[in-house]
């Protein structure tokens, strides 16, 4: 079992940027693939990003491709969102999450057995 523990949210303006971080316990967090995904008020949870577990492959939403990177340590059990760019409709609570399992869809909210408890993002035009 894993823990995971999501920070860097706040406030910004419009074409500024935030570096999200997604801290785990434990210490097989090399073994779990990482998702992103955010939830804006009145709208469903949304796909981001996600990063496997072995750094091989990176997926990403069309609406963030080219402004957000999603990498991560596993030394450091984190994992990282960098967000350029940043626009109002990025405004929402960020999640990560994570899957051990195989058979990892990274876009779905589904696939994934662990959460945070999200941090927000608010990004002000």
């Amino acid at each position: 079992q894993v823990q995971l523990v999501e920070s860097g949210g706040g406030l910004v303006q419009a074409g500024g940027s935030l570096s999200l971080s997604c801290a785990a316990s434990g210490r097989t967090f090399s073994m779990y693939s990482v998702g992103w995904f955010r939830q804006a008020p009145g709208k469903e949870r949304e796909f981001v990003a996600a990063i496997s577990r072995n750094i091989d492959s990176t997926y990403y939403a069309d609406s963030v491709k080219g402004r957000f990177t999603n990498s991560r340590d596993n030394a450091k059990n984190t994992v990282y969102l960098q967000m350029n760019s940043l626009k109002p409709e990025d405004t929402a609570i960020y999640y990560c999450a994570a899957r051990r399992r195989e058979g990892w869809a990274p876009r779905s909210s589904l696939s994934y057995d662990y959460w945070g408890q999200g941090t927000q993002v608010t990004v002000s035009s």
